[in-house]
């Protein structure tokens, strides 16, 4: 039930995100679509992301973590070629859609938080 939960949470995340941003889009605003690409990025995320934190360490090291911006944006550009209907315009849309969809994510597991915390008492 957590997964379903946090999948929603994801799903309109990337359905805000790809509003606030001119040059990321959702075709006709899907809920599927978004639905997919939530899912696909967390697939992504889980897999593909280690593997490219672990064969770019030194370069991570040297940017003092930075680059792991660039993974992000790389797992974003790479999502956007994995689900037609959801199209990022570039490197540094995916850059910034990355740092905005981590920012409404957190915003909504916030909201979250509080109403389980209002549940219990």
């Amino acid at each position: 039930m957590k997964f379903i939960l946090q999948l929603i949470i994801s799903t309109l995340a990337v359905l805000i995100t790809a509003y606030l941003l001119p040059h990321v889009s959702i075709e006709g605003n899907s809920f599927f679509i978004a639905l997919v690409v939530a899912a696909v990025l967390s697939f992504l995320n889980a897999v593909v992301k280690p593997i490219m934190i672990l064969l770019t360490i030194p370069v991570t090291i040297f940017s003092f973590g930075l680059f792991l911006l660039v993974i992000n944006a790389f797992i974003i550009e790479f999502a956007s070629y994995l689900v037609k209907g959801f199209r990022v315009d570039g490197f540094w849309w995916a850059l910034l859609f990355s740092l905005i969809l981590s920012l409404v994510t957190s915003i909504l597991d916030g909201i979250k938080g509080k109403d389980e915390n209002n549940q219990q008492n």
